[in-house]
Order: structure tokens, then C-alpha cells, then sequence
């Protein structure tokens, strides 16, 4: 779906946000959404693989590539009346990948996302979306993602699992990035994600944060764009805190983990891992 229909769906989206009432026993929809035979832009993806550290001008996509594919369809059901999270300050929290093989970028894929259900989390409800990528009607690509809308809550739910301590020792340093105000701009651009906490220290700061921050799914990409090219992996990535922009982080890793951290301070960005997917037994 070109930017030139995905704005209308934003906008959409927007205007319907505040007549929105989350709560984690709300209906959604059930119905995923499909879309054929898409075709990779390659002028798109060269874009995305510059603003995220990729190397351009390879065959096979980044890991995270199909996600930027899937998003038209997820802002649709999103942005749609019968959602009933308000998209405005939506905030992506986690995500998994599973990846089977090595995805090519002149390959024809079809894509379908769906809501798989509603639940409580300590600052709101959480809404997972999940995304599937098939060739010729095999999987080869599908992901999870968690959004959270941000409201008061009466109690602490027992629903929630416990998350791993942010005071962890932290991972050997392997690069520091400094990031500049223009990459929430960059990325959306290159992803179509025009999220306004993302863009604008004004727009962000009508959601609660000071200056504008950096897209969660920018922030893995860049993180395993340093691990190189993947081939059949399972990717878990968390999005702990925000990295404001402009900003300094340092990216650490040892064996699957990595994170992303603030620069010269201990506050944690992100923590993930990236595995090789086990191999099918070979046949008797």
C-alpha cells in the first residue's frame, strides 16, 4: 500500500482516537487482512537499509523488512472503528520473528496480519498483532508484535509476566551511535510509520514525552544490523525505554543477547537475542 493511501488510514486513525475507551476485554477483530502478491520497491528497501545500518544492494532482506511490508495492513485494522485501542500514542513494546529462511527481495510474497487478542498490562491494555509471510502458500516469514495503549488501571494485573531485571549485568560495549533529531523522520519515511511521537519534539510531547523518540522497530533493526545478514533465526526483542532524540546509545552483545543502552549511563533501551532456528530432522 502506497504512502499516498496509507495517510488517509493515519488519519483515519487519529481522528477516531479519542472517542476510544480501551479496556482488556474489549471485542477486535477477528478477521485478518491479506494482501497478494506483494513486490518488494527496491529505491524503498535501499532507504530503509541506509537510515537502519543494513548493507545495501543485497538479495536477501533484513530480518526485519517484512514487518515494514505488513504495517499498511496492521494500521488498517488499527485505524479501523472496530479496534478499540485509540492509535494515537500507541506504543510498540515487544516483538518476535520467526524467520525460516533466508528472505530474497525480488521474491512475490503474501502477507496477512491479525489481531490475536486483547490483555491487561500495569499501564494499560496490550494489543498483539501478528504478521505471517507465505511463498507459494508456505510460511517463511511470521512475527508477534505487543502494542500498548497507556490509560489509568484500577489494579495490577496477575496476568502479566514477569519481566527479566533491568539491573542485569550489562553486555560487553561493541559501538556507541549518536543519533541525531531527523531519525524518527528518516525511518518513517523509509517504513511509513508516521507515528507523530516519532517525528516532532511538539507532536511528542502532546503524548507525555519530552522531545521525540525512536521507533522500537528502528532500534532492533539497527541492533541486528550489526550482527550482519540472517539466514533462519527466531528474534525476541523488548522495548524497555524510550531513546529520545536527538541522543547517545550504546549497543552491547555476547553470543545470541544484545541490548541497547543510554549512553554513558546504565538506562536500558532494549534488551534481545537472535537464535538459528534448529534444523528439521533429516527423514528415515
Amino acid at each position: 500500500m502506497a504512502d499516498r493511501y496509507l495517510t488517509p488510514v493515519l488519519a483515519r486513525g487519529a481522528l477516531l482516537s479519542p472517542f476510544k475507551r480501551p479496556r482488556p476485554d474489549a471485542h477486535v477483530p477477528p478477521t485478518p487482512l491479506v494482501l497478494p502478491d506483494v513486490r518488494i520497491d527496491l529505491a524503498r528497501l535501499a532507504a530503509y537499509e541506509r537510515v537502519c545500518g543494513f548493507a545495501t544492494g543485497a538479495d536477501a532482506l533484513p530480518v526485519t523488512y517484512p514487518h515494514v511490508l505488513g504495517f499498511p495492513l496492521a494500521m488498517r485494522i488499527m485505524a479501523s472503528r472496530s479496534f478499540p485501542l485509540p492509535l494515537l500514542g500507541l506504543v510498540h513494546t515487544s516483538i518476535e520473528i520467526t524467520q525460516r529462511q533466508s528472505l530474497a527481495a525480488t521474491e512475490a510474497y503474501e502477507l496477512g496480519v491479525c489481531v490475536t487478542g486483547l490483555a491487561p498490562h500495569r499501564r494499560g491494555t496490550q494489543a498483539v498483532v501478528a504478521t505471517e509471510a507465505r511463498v507459494d502458500g508456505e510460511p517463511v516469514w511470521e512475527s508477534r508484535s505487543t502494542y500498548l495503549a497507556r490509560h489509568r488501571t484500577t489494579e495490577e494485573p496477575t496476568s502479566t509476566p514477569p519481566r527479566e531485571s533491568d539491573d542485569a549485568k550489562p553486555l560487553p560495549v561493541r559501538a556507541e551511535w549518536r543519533l541525531g533529531a531527523d531519525v524518527g523522520r528518516r525511518y518513517g519515511a523509509a517504513s511509513g510509520d508516521r507515528n507523530p511521537i516519532h517525528l516532532h519534539p511538539l507532536t511528542a510531547r502532546l503524548f507525555g514525552f519530552p522531545r521525540a523518540i525512536a521507533h522500537g522497530m528502528w532500534t532492533v533493526a539497527r541492533c541486528l544490523a550489526e550482527q550482519g545478514p540472517q539466514d533462519a533465526v527466531r528474534v525476541r526483542a523488548d522495548f524497555k525505554a524510550p531513546v529520545l532524540l536527538p541522543g547517545t546509545v550504546t549497543y552491547a552483545a555476547d553470543g545470541p543477547a544484545f541490548e541497547l543502552r543510554g549512553g554513558g549511563t546504565d538506562l536500558l533501551h532494549l534488551v534481545g537475542e537472535v537464535r538459528p532456528l534448529p534444523r528439521p530432522a533429516a527423514p528415515e
